[in-house]
């Protein structure tokens, strides 16, 4: 959906989810303020029995002029209604009677939606997805002070201070956003009250300590989830604790965070782990987090709802317990495979691209590499290149190794991805995207693997990357290079067959 298509009507009611937080409110104020720089009179609102009462949010509303109105007896029928940061008929906002309802949120989809709906799970804020949806009409609202600051504090709060952001489009917006940091400091300094501190000080004293995994789960009452995070990272100074996952119960949502300080566990993984087929999560390699549908939770257990609790506790554990019982750590510097098994493949010819990185930025520049894998930190130096992958996967690779294994081609490099790598440069946090500078490449087939598919689960630290594994799966293929046995990878079962021929 674009917002474009939302202009043909005229009385517009934007409502947000009842008890409001930061993303919510942040969200609903940028489609407030599209909607009036079309020439449209919109109205936001937030309805249910609780009015606004935490203090960071009352400050955000005042500070940053957040347009926004408590309606609980709302009687109009609106031409058309907007549900940001939430979707019409679930139990978290209250029903608002419409004409035509839109749907903009970041949250799984429960229901079937309506046509007029943008939903982005795999965002950490909703906040991000109104922001890319106003940019892509061409308006700009980066450098309006209050309404950037209050997009990057929904970002920040919905994200556990920025902890668990894993897609590019939030730390574009993070980075690119001109905002208040005064208010932003207030605002963080008064999102805890007492009774959330007394919250904080009983569910650490009431944790669950495993020793053998070292990691400790710790059950909260029901909280902002901020304080998930404030929770896990105190309990993460402990001596002996390596991993951390707080969590609560609520009949709206099981929300949990994750901590970890050990290089073979990282958060981000172990979040989604924890709520695969049940929820959503992610985040960072050392703090993360996420949320499962209590639907979804008592439907695989066969439980009640009043059972919930204990219901939530003993997945988290049985998850945690087979989470470490399922993979292999492997580390290629130290590891020798046994290739008597294995069978030998050359690469077919794939067309890809290649980034000369000093043509982008000058030569001892510090770099920050953003992709959907992650970003990538370097010095630009003249043997450094970037590959760019069939899926839009980029990886730094030394000019001796990319002209051993690949041929130049004068064809151009013209494919498109869902997200397009970027470089930005460290020091002045100039943006460039790469596909305008690369060239296109073809595999030789000169280089020759051994491999064949894995039967467990493994996580992998290659050769050139000693504190980030890889993982792969049953049906993944572990790969040696032919000329260097601690040349050790993983690619993926559904890419391998494209990439590679058996050698007879």
């Amino acid at each position: 959906m674009r917002l474009n298509e939302l202009l043909k009507y005229n009385d517009i009611v934007i409502q947000c989810h009842d008890n409001p937080d930061a993303d919510a409110l942040s969200s609903g104020y940028a489609l407030h303020r599209y909607f009036e720089k079309m020439g449209k009179n919109p109205r936001f609102i937030y309805r249910g029995r609780n009015k606004i009462t935490k203090s960071n949010l009352l400050i955000m509303m005042d500070r940053l002029n957040v347009p926004v109105s408590y309606e609980p007896d709302l009687k109009e029928v609106p031409e058309l209604l907007i549900t940001v940061d939430c979707q019409h008929g679930q139990k978290n906002v209250t029903l608002t009677e419409a004409e035509n309802v839109a749907i903009i949120d970041h949250h799984r989809a429960t229901e079937d939606l309506p046509e007029l709906s943008e939903v982005r799970s795999n965002l950490g804020s909703c906040a991000t997805v109104v922001w890319d949806m106003v940019r892509d009409e061409g308006v700009v609202i980066d450098d309006d002070i209050l309404l950037s600051t209050a997009l990057y504090y929904g970002l920040f709060t919905d994200t556990n201070r920025l902890s668990e952001i894993s897609h590019p489009l939030d730390r574009d917006m993070r980075d690119q956003l001109v905002i208040n940091k005064s208010i932003i400091t207030e605002m963080c300094n008064s999102g805890i009250s007492l009774d959330e501190l007394k919250i904080t000080g009983k569910a650490i004293l009431d944790n669950e300590y495993h020793d053998e995994n070292r990691y400790l789960l710790i059950r909260a009452e029901w909280c902002d989830p901020n304080i998930l995070g404030v929770i896990s990272d105190l309990a993460l100074e402990t001596v002996g604790v390596d991993i951390c996952v707080a969590y609560y119960v609520s009949s709206g949502e099981v929300k949990f965070s994750v901590r970890s300080c050990i290089k073979e566990v990282h958060a981000n993984d172990l979040a989604a782990f924890l709520a695969e087929g049940i929820g959503g999560g992610g985040g960072h390699v050392t703090k993360a987090g996420g949320t499962i549908r209590p639907e979804k939770l008592l439907a695989l257990n066969g439980g009640e709802e009043e059972d919930l609790e204990n219901i939530a506790n003993y997945e988290f554990k049985s998850r945690l317990e087979e989470y470490f019982s399922l993979y292999t750590v492997l580390y290629a510097r130290e590891t020798t495979l046994d290739t008597s098994d294995m069978k030998m493949y050359e690469k077919k010819q794939q067309r890809l691209g290649y980034v000369e990185l000093s043509q982008v930025f000058p030569l001892d520049t510090e770099v920050m590499i953003r992709t959907l894998e992650g970003d990538i930190n370097l010095r630009i130096e003249k043997d450094i290149y970037l590959m760019i992958g069939i899926e839009g996967e980029v990886y730094p690779i030394k000019k001796e190794k990319l002209e051993s294994s690949y041929l130049y081609s004068d064809e151009p490099f013209d494919k498109t991805f869902e997200y397009e790598p970027s470089i930005t440069e460290v020091m002045t946090a100039e943006r460039k995207g790469v596909l305008k500078y690369a060239h296109s490449v073809l595999s030789t087939g000169s280089v020759k693997i051994f491999a064949k598919p894995l039967t467990e689960h493994v996580k992998l630290f290659t050769s050139w990357d000693e504190e980030r594994y890889y993982s792969g799966e049953p049906g993944d293929y572990i790969v040696v290079r032919e000329d260097d046995p601690h040349d050790i990878y993983v690619i993926n079962k559904r890419l391998f067959d494209d990439l590679y021929r058996e050698v007879s």
